[in-house]
């Protein structure tokens, strides 16, 4: 956890309230926090869970890895302690998303559960959902859009999950995909079901 450097700093409280922003958006908010190893399916799912959402009215975001590497962090690379980080903006950028009244969809491998541990941690009861999409390695190695894998297994590519750094798979993840065996659709709908079962997408 980072240090607070800032002194003479005074919270101030918003005059719409984020039960305010819910009553307007008619739905609930949270963190769906997509974790699994490079290429199992996270920002694809995502974005399609996004799409399903938008079609019914529902406001969403979708914070994804590479995306805000390019802005927010790009000053970070991928040792355990800038990964650290990089989750930790994350957390506090997605709670503030959820403030607004929006469900946050976090697409990134986050591989250490400390951190995302931390991140929930950050958020009620109820408003961090992890979604761990679970796709071997040997599935993510074959799919390998990116051509990462085939890198980082010649050693150009150091310490890359799953390969020479270490993935800590949820233990009690809210929901598990099986991003092995079904497709994309698939997979977007159950995260869709889900939440409409727990009685998210409506007040």
């Amino acid at each position: 956890m980072a240090d607070q450097k800032a002194t003479n700093i005074t919270w101030h409280e918003h005059h719409v309230s984020t039960a305010d922003r819910r009553a307007l958006n008619k739905h609930k908010a949270a963190v769906l926090w997509f974790t699994g190893l490079s290429a199992c399916g996270k920002s694809t799912v995502a974005n399609t869970v996004d799409h399903l959402l938008y079609s019914r009215g529902i406001r969403s975001f979708v914070l994804d890895g590479d995306n805000v590497r390019h802005g927010l962090n790009k000053n970070l690379g991928f040792s355990a302690e800038d990964r650290a980080e990089n989750i930790r903006r994350i957390g506090e950028v997605a709670k503030l998303f959820v403030d607004a009244g929006l469900f946050t969809l976090t697409a990134f491998i986050s591989p250490y559960r400390a951190d995302r541990d931390a991140a929930r941690k950050l958020l009620p009861a109820g408003e961090f959902i992890e979604i761990y999409v679970n796709a071997s390695l040997e599935t993510c190695e074959q799919r390998d859009p990116k051509g990462l894998y085939k890198k980082a297994r010649a050693g150009e590519i150091k310490g890359f999950t799953g390969i020479d750094d270490p993935y800590e798979a949820p233990e009690k993840p809210e929901l598990t995909l099986d991003a092995n065996t079904k497709s994309i659709d698939e997979l977007a709908a159950e995260v869709v079901a889900y939440l409409k079962a727990k009685g998210y997408l409506a007040l």
